[in-house]
C-alpha cells in the first residue's frame, strides 16, 4: 500500500535555522567581548530582569520555606523516578535493560546501531591508512549495516590504493574517491545513490572539520576535531631523548600541531629544548617543514614544581594524546582526568596508538577531552529509552504529571494526563 498524507506540513524544523543562526552568532560575538556585563545587559533587554545573576543560598532557602508542600512532593516524585532510572542506566551502561521504577511503571533502554556511517580517511599530505582501520572497523563492530568510506583522490590514481585495500578489508560497503568538503557533503546528503549518513567520523584538515561542524545536527559527528596534539608529563627519571623524539613524532603532522612538555626537571627541559630542533633538522623535507613550523609556533615546555602542578596544567590543556614518563605512573593514571588517550610509561608512545596497538586514534582536540572521549563503538550506537505502564499506575503518575504540567503553565500537557485518569476511572 502506498502511504498517504492526510495532512502534510508546509514547514520543517529547519525552516528558521538560517535566521536563528545569524542572531545567535551576533549575540555570542557580543558576549565574547563584553563578558559578564554583556550577559547582564542582554538579560535586561530580553527578560526585563535586573536583579542578581547568581542565585544566593539565602534565596534558595527562602523559596524552600514559601513553596507549598504539594508542589515539593510532586517535584520529589519526578526526581525519585528520574534518579532511579539514571542509576539503572549507569549500572547497565552499554546494554539493554528494563526496570520497574514504581508499581506498574516500567522503563528501560535499547541500544541500536545507526544504519549508515560515513568514514572520512585523510589522504592529502600523508596516506592515513590507520584512519581507515580506526573508523571503518569500529563502525562494523558496532553493528552499522552500511559504511561509506571517502578518501581524497590523486590525479590519475584515485584514492591511495592501500587506503582502498584497508577500507575494504575492514568492511566498508562503499568506497568513494572524494576528499574535503565534497566528501563530507556527499556522505551527508546521500549522493552517488547512497543512503544519507546518520553519523560522520574520521579526522581531516580544517575544511573537513568545519564542514562537519556546519552540518552537525543534520548529521551526527564523532567530535569537533582540530590539529593533532601531544603532551608529555616527565620528571627527572625520564629520558630526554625519548621525549624529544616523541614530540617531533607528532609535530610532523602539520604546521599547527601543538607539542607540549610538562616537567619538574629543569635539566630535562633544557635538554629537550636543545634536542628537538636537531631532530627536526634531520627529517625529510615534507615532515621537516611541518615540524619546524609546529614547534616554532605551537611547541611549549612548562617547568613545574610538583607532580600535582604537572597534573593540574595537563588537565587544563586537556591534550589529545598524553604520555606519562615518570617514576610515579600509577599516581598520574589515577589523578589525571582530561585527555583523549593516555600512554603510560616510556615503553609506549603515541605512534603505537596512532597506527596499530589497538586503541582508537580518532580523539578529541582543542580541550574537548574535558567533556568527551574519542571514537569507540558507542559513537555508532543510539541509546534509546522506552517506558510502559499499567492502567493502575496512572493513578499516581498521571495525576503528578498533570499537576507538574500546570505548575509549568502547560495546560495541554496536563490534559493528556487528565484524559487517561478519566478513562481509567481515577478522575470524576
Amino acid at each position: 500500500m502506498t502511504i498517504q498524507y492526510f495532512k502534510k506540513s508546509p514547514k520543517t524544523s529547519s525552516t528558521d535555522d538560517t535566521k536563528t543562526a545569524e542572531i545567535v552568532q551576533d549575540l555570542l560575538k557580543n558576549i565574547k567581548t563584553s563578558k559578564e556585563q554583556g550577559c547582564i545587559d542582554l538579560t535586561k533587554k530580553f527578560d526585563k530582569y535586573d536583579g542578581d545573576i547568581i542565585v544566593s543560598r539565602e534565596r534558595i532557602d527562602e523559596i524552600k520555606k514559601k513553596l507549598d508542600q504539594k508542589t515539593k512532593d510532586d517535584v520529589q516524585f519526578s526526581y525519585d523516578r528520574v534518579r532511579k532510572f539514571a542509576e539503572a542506566q549507569l549500572k547497565n551502561y552499554g546494554q539493554d535493560f528494563e526496570i520497574e521504577l514504581s508499581k506498574g511503571l516500567y522503563a528501560g533502554q535499547k541500544l541500536i546501531p545507526v544504519n549508515t556511517a560515513g568514514c572520512y580517511v585523510p589522504g592529502g599530505r600523508y596516506a592515513h591508512i590507520a584512519s581507515a582501520v580506526m573508523s571503518v572497523t569500529t563502525a562494523k563492530v558496532a553493528g552499522v549495516k552500511n559504511v561509506i568510506a571517502c578518501s581524497p583522490p590523486k590525479e590519475g590514481v584515485g584514492a591511495h590504493p592501500t587506503i582502498i585495500y584497508t577500507a575494504d578489508l575492514c568492511g566498508a560497503d562503499i568506497i568513494l574517491n572524494l576528499g574535503g568538503v565534497p566528501a563530507i557533503a556527499a556522505m551527508t546528503y546521500g549522493l552517488f545513490n547512497n543512503s544519507p549518513a546518520d553519523i560522520l567520523v574520521g579526522p581531516g584538515n580544517q575544511f573537513v572539520a568545519e564542514a562537519k561542524r556546519i552540518l552537525f545536527g543534520k548529521v551526527g559527528i564523532d567530535l569537533f576535531a582540530g590539529p593533532t596534539e601531544i603532551a608529555i608529563i616527565a620528571d627527572e627519571k625520564a629520558d630526554p631523548e625519548i621525549i624529544a623524539f616523541d614530540l617531533v613524532g607528532q609535530a610532523e603532522h602539520g604546521y599547527n600541531s601543538p607539542a607540549w612538555l610538562y616537567t619538574t626537571s629543569k635539566e630535562i627541559a633544557e635538554k629537550v629544548l636543545k634536542r628537538v630542533p636537531e631532530l627536526i633538522a634531520k627529517l625529510p623535507e615534507l615532515p621537516r617543514i611541518s615540524a619546524e613550523a609546529a614547534w616554532k609556533d605551537y611547541g611549549e615546555i612548562i617547568l613545574c614544581d610538583t607532580d600535582e602542578e604537572m597534573a593540574t596544567i595537563s588537565d587544563e590543556y586537556a591534550p589529545e594524546h598524553l604520555e606519562i614518563q615518570t617514576k610515579n605512573l600509577d599516581w598520574f593514571h589515577k589523578r589525571l582526568k582530561n585527555y583523549g588517550s593516555l600512554f603510560i610509561g616510556e615503553e609506549t608512545t603515541v605512534a603505537y596508538g596512532d597506527k596499530c596497538s589497538g586503541t582508537n586514534h580518532i580523539l578529541p582536540t582543542k580541550g574537548a577531552s574535558r567533556y568527551t572521549g574519542g571514537l569507540f563503538v558507542g559513537k555508532f550506537i543510539k541509546t534509546l529509552s522506552f517506558q510502559r505502564m499499567t492502567k493502575e499506575s496512572t493513578e499516581l503518575v498521571g495525576a503528578a504529571a498533570a499537576r507538574l504540567s500546570r505548575y509549568e503553565g502547560m495546560e495541554a500537557h496536563a490534559r493528556t494526563g487528565d484524559v487517561r485518569l478519566k478513562k481509567y476511572g481515577y478522575l470524576k
